[in-house]
């Protein structure tokens, strides 16, 4: 995708003149010299490439483990802009999981004809076993990323809700740490809000949801499909830093009607299972029989409330991406206000009018599969070929369904560092929330994911993006 409108720089207003958030980082930089930077940018990659980060790329020829790469610049975050992505975040992930409490029992949003009942009968991220099943303390995304662009000053859109299993908080971890450790001048001079508290937190909020019957501390695990996922540096990392077992199925049996892992005292009750496993995998008695990756019969303990499974099961509707269009009414019908946070605009391919719209515009959208993540199955329509548009269209008009498009935004961009100095690059950023019965935690900052190459508008690191530290400053 490659940008074509007019864009806000967030570090500068002008040449040379830097916006208030990051004057006394541009006075910082100003002093540094471009050679001894470049020297620190290349410590942070043998850094990351010494204790592991790596995720792993799928569906290439030369699929393999790759660095996530890492800019030295960060992104700079005033208390005011922050304050008002926090309200609009926490307005956002309330009305999330009232809707999956709602379409999980009374479904009065689809009697009330605020959203279509043939988007959630027909769709396969809900999970009719989920039907009357109220999870403890009523939460059902525990931890959610909301990804956010922006396009002006006071100008921030929801890109799209990740309320199944989201992830990179590693990797926001991970930079920050880099960071401190090789700028720590920077933040003696800056009042940066740190993130460190993350995995503390994420205990916190996950014991806070265990199930009435626990009675002394919860006992909590994080269950992976094993080392061969994408995001197991992760799973890893996390289980670590909370002081949780990490387990796969195999150490996981049922007895007397709880959820038990294998430890060398024998097997102990899991209260709470942080699950990074997808909802089909997760119980073969329940869903794919062929499934090696989950617990035979955890559903019937879950149903029973004997165990908190994080994030629930069927929690992936709220991720569905022509569901999303209808955020803005179900931000309204479970809050009674409008949405602090904008929706980018978009157009449901399954609507005729709509479809004939995105065939009539193909090559100045972006058309995304309603079920897809990770930049894989969609066209950004200026970047493609003719050849590439006349394939899609054909795929749009076989399956309309399946689609959504939206508008190319301009997307603001913060600086990279190159080897000529400073140059923008467009970013995104996925703030983490953590929610327990009792409170709704915002991590401050999040994971900016930038877009290496000069003028492209994909940052995923599966299409070749990076990631920079998220800097939010204190008032």
């Amino acid at each position: 995708m490659t940008e074509s409108k007019p864009h806000l720089d967030e570090m500068f207003v002008s040449e040379g003149a830097p916006r208030a958030p990051y004057e006394l980082y541009h006075d910082w930089f100003s002093g540094e010299d471009i050679k001894h930077l470049r020297r620190k940018s290349a410590e942070a990659e043998a850094f990351f490439r010494r204790i592991g980060i790596t995720f792993n790329v799928y569906g290439q020829e030369d699929a393999d483990e790759r660095l996530i790469p890492f800019d030295i610049v960060p992104r700079v975050i005033s208390a005011r802009e922050w304050a008002r992505l926090e309200r609009g975040i926490e307005q956002r992930v309330r009305a999330i999981n009232a809707f999956l409490h709602d379409i999980y029992h009374r479904q009065e949003i689809l009697r009330a004809g605020r959203v279509p009942k043939e988007l959630i009968a027909g769709n396969e991220a809900f999970l009719p076993e989920m039907i009357g099943v109220s999870p403890p303390g009523g939460v059902y995304t525990h931890i959610v990323g909301v990804d956010l662009v922006r396009t002006g000053p006071d100008e921030f859109f929801v890109l799209e809700d990740n309320a199944r299993t989201p992830s990179g908080v590693s990797y926001m971890l991970e930079n920050r740490e880099t960071m401190l450790q090789m700028f720590p001048e920077l933040f003696t001079n800056m009042k940066v809000r740190p993130v460190s508290d993350y995995p503390r937190a994420l205990r916190r909020s996950l014991a806070a949801s265990a199930p009435p019957c626990v009675t002394g501390k919860p006992e909590v695990a994080v269950l992976t499909p094993g080392i061969h996922n994408s995001a197991y540096f992760e799973h890893a990392f996390l289980a670590d830093q909370m002081g949780a077992e990490l387990v796969e199925s195999t150490d996981l049996r049922i007895t007397d009607g709880r959820v038990s892992m294998r430890t060398t005292q024998g097997y102990k009750p899991v209260d709470v299972l942080y699950r990074r496993v997808d909802d089909a995998y997760l119980d073969p008695l329940t869903f794919n029989p062929e499934s090696l990756l989950g617990v035979p019969g955890i559903m019937d303990v879950y149903r029973a409330g004997n165990i908190t499974i994080a994030n629930a099961p069927g929690t992936g509707i709220a991720d569905d991406k022509a569901l999303y269009s209808y955020m803005p009414d179900i931000v309204e019908f479970y809050t009674g206000e409008r949405a602090i946070l904008q929706n980018v605009p978009t157009w449901r391919c399954s609507e005729p009018d709509a479809l004939k719209y995105v065939l009539d515009n193909l090559a100045d959208l972006v058309v995304k599969e309603v079920h897809g993540s990770g930049g894989y199955g969609m066209l950004v329509g200026p970047a493609a070929s003719k050849r590439e548009l006349a394939t899609f269209e054909k795929k749009l008009r076989a399956r309309p369904a399946n689609y959504i498009a939206q508008p190319t935004l301009a997307l603001s961009t913060v600086p990279i560092l190159t080897q000529k100095g400073l140059a923008p690059r467009h970013v995104d950023l996925r703030p983490f929330v953590l929610v327990s019965p009792n409170e709704i935690n915002i991590t401050p900052g999040g994971l900016t994911r930038v877009a290496l190459k000069k003028g492209s508008l994909v940052v995923n690191s599966s299409q070749g993006g990076g990631t920079k530290d998220t800097w939010v400053l204190g008032e």
